[in-house]
């Protein structure tokens, strides 16, 4: 089978892609609607386009409404014990704190990080589209890696003490998360991960909290995603050639108002936006697939590219950029079938391309469901495979990883990571730090085997 097949199959089965339940459900109820005899004044393309440009800001709404109703309040950074994060595909490898920020011409955030060697850290930023706007680390702040910082709306007149280093955010409110690296002493993360600390400098105008349209990652909302689009837009999107964009959601919302024009627009939603969208995800937008891995192009800062922006939002909300982490993703083997929780597979990796030799910091391998997008429950409590793991390697040094719902025979307990039967699943492949073939983008980890 040819590699154009593969893909093929992997995009035609709506079980592959993360929008599988969502396109399922959206399907079935688009066939069973009835026609609406409506003269089409916007193409099906055009509310595909809108409708996608629009999902990935309702998914960063949805869940900031989600931070607040669970306790986040603006300018106050919380921090979590390892693993104990809501939102899909979180990294279980490190300890995270999270928060919203309010900034304003005459206030700024200000963060005190700790001094941290050997041990991956960074604090990241993010707008309500879901794109990096800063990272705090050794590697972006090479001259002022640790210590205090103010985050400061750009223009902002305010006076800082000495030796707080400024960082300029062209908006005024921001998703903030800092990462700590577990490592091999998880409780001296856990240490550095208390002394992070924020506070604002004077003080700010607090925003109101985004009205948000709240839904299921498993159902994906129609036509009444339009209702939200005014307050959506006014969110600034900082790539350049939005207006195209923003102007054909503006217009399909002045006409959902109309009864005969939304039952219309909903129909295509349901028949064009939701197809596209399912059969996209299976390449991650313009992503490569390689073995049944698939690469994306661009995560974190997305250019024009919104498209792999809704589905990164959708799939892996608050993804970093390439220059920080670099990210694999598997739902099919290469031939294109499903990986499915019941069913046992595993991954041989050559000594010569072992990931520790490609990743800086770490690297890490997780298991989710396709559904929610959430780790599997198991009764090891075992979630990932890392460069922490109690990995055996084969007599060429070469790996085998298994993934399986029971431990497979001759395999190492620490090479297993357990799956769920009855469950289709994905794995996610993160190089921290990434170098050599997978910071250049021409490596993809071999295809995973059925046992």
């Amino acid at each position: 089978m040819t590699g154009s097949s593969r893909l093929a199959l992997a995009a035609g089965a709506i079980a592959v892609s993360c929008l599988a339940s969502a396109v399922h459900a959206a399907q079935a109820h688009a066939g069973a609607a009835p026609a609406v005899a409506v003269t089409q004044a916007i193409s099906d393309q055009e509310v595909s386009d809108a409708y996608t440009y629009l999902l990935g800001r309702l998914l960063v709404m949805r869940q900031q409404q989600l931070d607040f109703q669970e306790g986040l309040q603006w300018n106050q950074l919380v921090h979590r014990k390892p693993g104990a994060v809501d939102w899909p595909n979180p990294n279980l490898d490190v300890a995270y704190s999270e928060a919203w920020i309010a900034v304003d011409e005459g206030s700024c955030t200000q963060i005190s990080v700790p001094k941290i060697v050997d041990r991956y850290y960074t604090v990241q930023f993010l707008n309500g589209w879901g794109e990096t706007l800063a990272n705090i680390n050794e590697r972006s702040q090479p001259e002022h890696p640790y210590g205090d910082f103010a985050v400061c709306l750009k223009g902002a007149a305010v006076t800082l003490p000495a030796g707080v280093k400024r960082i300029d955010l062209p908006v005024q409110t921001a998703r903030v998360l800092s990462r700590v690296e577990l490592g091999a002493d998880a409780k001296q993360a856990e240490q550095l991960q208390r002394q992070f600390s924020m506070r604002p400098t004077g003080t700010p105008s607090l925003p109101a909290v985004p009205k948000a349209l709240m839904f299921e990652l498993s159902k994906l909302p129609g036509v009444e995603a339009f209702d939200l689009a005014e307050l959506a837009l006014q969110e600034p999107d900082l790539n350049p050639g939005m207006h195209t964009v923003q102007a054909k959601v503006r217009a399909i919302a002045a006409q959902v108002a109309d009864p005969a024009a939304r039952a219309r627009i909903d129909q295509q939603i349901k028949t064009r936006a939701y197809p596209a969208l399912g059969k996209a995800a299976a390449t991650i937008g313009p992503g490569t697939v390689r073995n049944g891995w698939v690469r994306p192009a661009v995560s974190g800062a997305y250019g024009s590219d919104y498209l792999t922006r809704t589905l990164v939002d959708y799939g892996g909300i608050w993804a970093n950029t390439q220059q920080e982490v670099h990210y694999y993703r598997a739902a099919v083997q290469d031939t294109g079938e499903v990986l499915d929780g019941g069913k046992s597979y595993s991954l041989t990796i050559p000594a010569d391309q072992l990931p520790q030799r490609f990743a800086q910091y770490f690297w890490s391998i997780t298991a989710t469901d396709a559904k929610n997008f959430r780790v599997l429950p198991n009764a090891q409590e075992r979630y990932l495979l890392n460069n922490q793991s109690d990995l055996k390697y084969n007599a060429d040094g070469s790996l085998t990883l298994y993934f399986a719902p029971q431990q497979p025979a001759g395999a190492n307990q620490g090479n297993w990571l357990p799956t769920a039967a009855g469950q289709p699943f994905r794995l996610i492949l993160r190089y921290y730090g990434a170098k050599g073939v997978v910071a250049n983008g021409d490596y993809f980890p071999p295809a995973l085997v059925r046992l």
